[in-house]
């Protein structure tokens, strides 16, 4: 099969090719191969083939029969385990010790069942701690459609991937935007479920208090509808179980939504800069949504986004601090293993309290609170995805003259003494200012997605967000299927440079 072929269809389009036995798994498999070949020494997208294993996979002709069976797919290196395949998380900690796991994650399994053929894993950041993909351990992934530019993070390889046509659909996950980032700067649609809508185990219920979820990274709507179909649903290892939608959402998606009341807002909710391609993404959507019967009103929340930000940073921080200390127990990783940034994120969440930690998530269910609120005025909310089109490679980084610093203060362990006072505020607004937008839903628990609707002047995409109230997953999959049937963005990806 031509890759000139291959590229015209979505994931659906070419398992629907391979049930009708126009073409092979075998031959998606090679073609993809080949174009992986072609592009990835550029895009730095794969950093772990499993080539060989997806061949005989296909040969040992016992695939799953699924919406996707016989399609090539990628999975994420970060809690997207392979069992006997190698894993790093994005760190040279484990990428050292030649981790392998002996059992594949819950969500890979249903990827699995529903007849993906996975064909490797995808650059991340270490520990998926950052809004770009340039770890040490393998890096800087590369943005598609402009080389110079990042791919976002943390689930930036699997954007490369799919914009690039590598795969149509790659495994994902997003504990602070890390779908909607890479899907915003890729020009992809990333769609971020509820709270508990997909599952995580067996190694644990829930990461981050329920604020990161697994999904997927697609070019099509369609796909991600039909991937959450399959994907949908508690396992033994979850804490709740979520209200299944009234019938799948794949036939949903055939159904136009309702009009909506949807409010908008372009402010960043840190007081941090937003470009004019953010805006203007915004404002352009809501005349798009206009067009097609939905209410749209300029309104915000009531929540203080400075304080949010401090919250999910906090978690964030102390989050990053227990999974260092818990592979310098399990793999015996040294400080030299990790990067500075890491160590140094570790170093300010280690020194959390208990009693601030609880109080940040009892905060937590005041933003719910807040939000819900909110939705009893409207249907959903519209706000960017990124605070502006994709940074540099080597853009976003520690300043030179901090590094010094850091190194010294981590040495005789006050490293957290720059997380106190006034200076948390400055390190939030560092850390987020090219991502303020999307922590709102990790927080609340609510579904949230990125459609590419925009490009600028320089062919580079930004996303359009849209939050919704819990578990209406399907408000949001119909109304992207309307915004895509109004404004198709398919036909973009043929001015990709690789």
């Amino acid at each position: 099969m031509k890759f000139s072929e291959y590229v015209q269809y979505d994931g659906l389009g070419l398992a629907q090719l391979v049930k009708s036995k126009q073409v092979t798994a075998q031959e998606l498999l090679e073609t993809a191969h080949a174009r992986a070949e072609q592009v990835n020494p550029k895009l730095n997208a794969i950093v772990i083939p499993m080539y060989e294993h997806a061949r005989n996979k296909i040969k040992q002709q016992n695939l799953p029969q699924g919406a996707f069976t016989g399609l090539p797919f990628l999975l994420k290196d970060l809690h997207q385990e392979y069992a006997g395949v190698a894993t790093s998380f994005g760190s040279n900690a484990l990428k050292r010790a030649h981790y392998i796991s002996n059992q594949s994650s819950e969500i890979v399994k249903r990827w699995e069942n529903a007849g993906v053929v996975a064909m490797g894993l995808t650059n991340a950041p270490e520990f998926g701690i950052k809004g770009i993909t340039e770890p040490k351990a393998w890096g800087s992934c590369h943005n598609p459609w402009n080389l110079k530019y990042n791919s976002g993070g943390s689930s930036g390889g699997s954007a490369s991937a799919v914009a690039a046509g590598i795969v149509p659909i790659a495994g994902a996950s997003d504990g602070g935007g890390s779908i909607r980032i890479p899907a915003s700067y890729c020009g992809l649609f990333g769609l971020k479920p509820s709270r508990g809508r997909t599952p995580w185990g067996p190694h644990f219920s829930e990461l981050m208090h329920g604020a990161a979820m697994q999904h997927v990274l697609t070019k099509s709507v369609r796909d991600s509808a039909a991937m959450l179909d399959a994907t949908q649903g508690p396992n033994h290892q979850s804490p709740f179980h979520i209200a299944p939608p009234s019938e799948s959402y794949l036939n949903l998606i055939a159904k136009p939504p309702k009009p909506l009341r949807i409010a908008f807002c372009t402010e960043s909710p840190v007081g941090t800069k937003v470009s004019k391609d953010a805006v203007l993404a915004i404002q352009l959507t809501a005349k798009l949504l206009e067009s097609l019967g939905h209410h749209v009103t300029e309104s915000k929340p009531a929540i203080d986004g400075m304080q949010l930000a401090k919250d999910f940073t906090l978690t964030w921080f102390s989050q990053c601090a227990y999974a260092v200390q818990q592979l310098k127990l399990q793999h015996g990783a040294k400080n030299s293993d990790f990067e500075l940034d890491t160590l140094a994120i570790a170093a300010f969440g280690a020194q959390t309290s208990a009693l601030d930690y609880i109080r940040n998530l009892e905060n937590w269910g005041v933003y719910i609170t807040q939000m819900n609120r909110f939705f009893e005025q409207y249907d959903l909310y519209l706000i960017p995805s990124t605070a502006s089109v994709a940074p540099k490679n080597g853009e976003v980084k520690t300043p030179a003259w901090q590094i010094p610093i850091l190194k010294t203060l981590l040495k005789i362990d006050k490293a957290h003494i720059l997380a106190k006072g006034k200076l948390i505020d400055q390190l939030v607004k560092n850390n987020l200012q090219w991502v303020p937008f999307t922590q709102l839903a990790n927080i609340t628990g609510l579904p949230a997605m990125s459609v590419p609707l925009y490009w600028n002047k320089n062919n580079l995409p930004l996303g359009s967000q849209f939050v919704a109230p819990f578990g209406q997953e399907d408000v949001l999959l119909q109304l992207a299927a309307q915004l895509e049937h109004a404004q198709p963005w398919h036909s973009c990806y043929q001015s990709i440079i690789v």
